[in-house]
C-alpha cells in the first residue's frame, strides 16, 4: 500500500536516504553547515534545514560551533552526535584479550587489555570475554548495555555448520561446541565472530592501504602466517571459514607437512612464518639474534635487516625471507590475480618498503601477474581496529535508519 514504511520511492524512504547521505557526509568531513550539506547532497536549503532539524530531534546530530573567517555572522555547524551509539571490538590471541569501545563517529573511547597466559586458561572463555569487554566499557565511562554490537576477532574461524572453532588449535579454551551459545547468553548485544586476518583486511580497506580497492589480498605474518581475500569488495571466507589459511599451503623449500589439522602448521608457515626467522638468521651468520617471544624477535630482526644497508648477513637474511614469502604468495597471485597485495603483521611491516621491493622483485620472477604491493598503513592493533570498523558499520546501518 502506498505510504507504508519501506516501500521504495515513498516520501519516508526518500527522506531516510537523504538522512543517511547527510550523516555519512558528516562522518567523512566533520562539522558542516546547512548550506554545505545542501550543496553536497543536492538538496534545497529548506529541505536541508528540515533534514537537520529531523536528525537533531532524533539525537543523531548536534549543533556545534559556527563558521569563522568570513564577513558577517558565522553559519551554524552540525556534527554527528558521538553518543548516538557505541560499538565494541575484541582481538583475541593466546596471550591476551584486547578490547575497545568506539562511539558512532569511530573514535575509540575506552580500551582494556586482559592477559590470558598459559596453555590451559584459568578463567573460562566466557568470563575472559565479559571481563575484557567490561574493562573497556568502564574505561569509556559506559555500562555494558550501552554497546550496540560486538565483533570478536580470533585466529582461525568458526565453522558455520558446527559452530566450532577451526584452524586455531593454539587458542586454548575456545573449542567447546557450546561456546557461541554461552557467549550469546552472557552478552546483551548482537555478537559477530570473524577471523583476525580478515579483520586486518577490513581495517586496511576502510582506513589504510586498500582504500578504493575491490580486489586485494592481505598477507599477514605475526603469530601465524595467513591471508585475507577480498573479491568484488567482499571478504571471501570459504565453505568452512578457512579461506586464507595459507600457513597450511604446501610450498617448495619446505618438507611436505601431513596431518596439518593436528599439528596446526603447514609448509608455508614452516618456511616463512615468524617462528622460522630466528633460526634462519643464525644459519645465515647473524650473530645478534634477539631473544623473547618469536613475533617480537622476528619483527626486530626484519627491522634491523631493513636498516642494515650493505651488512651482508642481515641483507642475506632479508633477501632469503623475501624469497620465502614470494614462494607462497606466488600461488595466491597466480590463482586470484588480485589488483593489490597488502603486507601486514609485524613480521612484514617491520621490513617496510625495503622488504616490499624485494618481495615484488621475486614475485615478478615467480608469478605471471603483476599486482601492486603495499605495506599496510594500519599498524596499531589492526585486528582490533578492523573489529571496531566492522561493528560500527552494522551499528550505523541500524541507528542511522530513520525510515522506521
Amino acid at each position: 500500500m502506498a505510504g507504508t514504511a519501506g516501500t521504495p520511492g515513498t516520501p519516508r524512504v526518500l527522506r531516510a536516504m537523504n538522512d543517511r547521505a547527510a550523516l555519512d557526509l558528516l562522518l567523512e568531513h566533520g562539522p558542516l553547515s546547512r548550506t554545505r550539506i545542501g550543496k553536497l547532497t543536492g538538496l534545497s536549503k529548506p529541505t536541508a534545514s528540515q533534514l537537520l532539524a529531523r536528525l537533531e530531534a532524533a539525537g543523531l546530530v548536534l549543533a556545534g560551533g559556527t563558521t569563522e573567517g568570513r564577513p558577517g555572522p558565522g553559519a551554524q555547524l552540525y556534527e554527528v552526535n558521538p553518543a548516538a551509539a557505541y560499538a565494541a571490538g575484541l582481538d583475541v590471541t593466546p596471550g591476551r584479550v584486547l578490547a575497545a569501545v568506539a562511539d558512532v563517529t569511530g573514535r575509540t573511547v575506552g580500551r582494556y587489555e586482559l592477559p590470558t597466559p598459559g596453555r590451559r586458561p584459568a578463567t573460562p572463555v566466557v568470563q575472559q570475554v565479559t571481563d575484557a569487554l567490561d574493562g573497556a566499557v568502564k574505561a569509556a565511562g559506559l555500562v555494558r548495555g550501552d554497546v550496540h554490537r560486538l565483533v570478536i576477532g580470533t585466529p582461525g574461524a568458526f565453522d558455520p555448520g558446527t559452530g566450532r572453532l577451526r584452524y586455531a588449535s593454539h587458542l586454548p579454551g575456545w573449542h567447546s561446541p557450546t561456546l557461541l551459545d554461552e557467549l550469546a547468553a552472557a552478552l546483551p548485544m548482537p555478537v559477530e565472530y570473524e577471523n583476525d586476518v580478515n579483520l586486518a583486511a577490513v581495517a586496511e580497506q576502510r582506513l589504510g592501504a586498500a582504500r578504493g580497492h575491490e580486489d586485494f589480498v592481505l598477507l599477514w605474518n605475526h603469530e601465524g602466517l595467513g591471508a585475507a581475500l577480498v573479491l568484488g569488495g567482499r571478504l571471501h571466507r570459504g565453505w568452512t571459514g578457512g579461506a586464507g589459511e595459507v600457513g597450511f599451503l604446501p610450498v617448495p623449500g619446505a618438507p611436505l607437512a601431513r596431518k596439518v589439522s593436528r599439528t596446526g602448521s603447514g609448509g608455508f608457515q614452516e618456511l616463512a612464518g615468524s617462528q622460522a626467522l630466528p633460526g634462519l638468521a643464525r644459519e645465515l651468520g647473524v650473530t645478534d639474534v634477539p631473544s623473547g617471544p618469536y613475533p617480537e624477535a622476528a619483527a626486530a630482526l626484519v627491522a634491523r635487516a631493513a636498516r642494515a644497508g650493505a651488512d651482508e648477513p642481515h641483507r642475506r637474511l632479508l633477501r632469503t625471507y623475501a624469497t620465502r614469502l614470494a614462494t607462497g604468495l606466488a600461488s595466491l597471485v597466480s590463482v586470484l590475480d588480485p589488483e593489490l597485495v597488502v603486507l601486514s603483521g609485524t613480521s612484514l611491516t617491520a621490513g617496510g618498503e625495503v622488504l616490499r621491493d624485494l618481495i615484488r622483485d621475486e614475485l615478478e620472477e615467480l608469478a605471471a601477474s603483476r599486482p601492486r604491493l603495499a605495506v599496510g598503513d594500519v599498524t596499531e592493533h589492526p585486528v582490533l581496529r578492523g573489529a571496531l570498523e566492522s561493528a560500527l558499520a552494522a551499528t550505523r546501518d541500524e541507528v542511522f535508519d530513520t525510515s522506521r
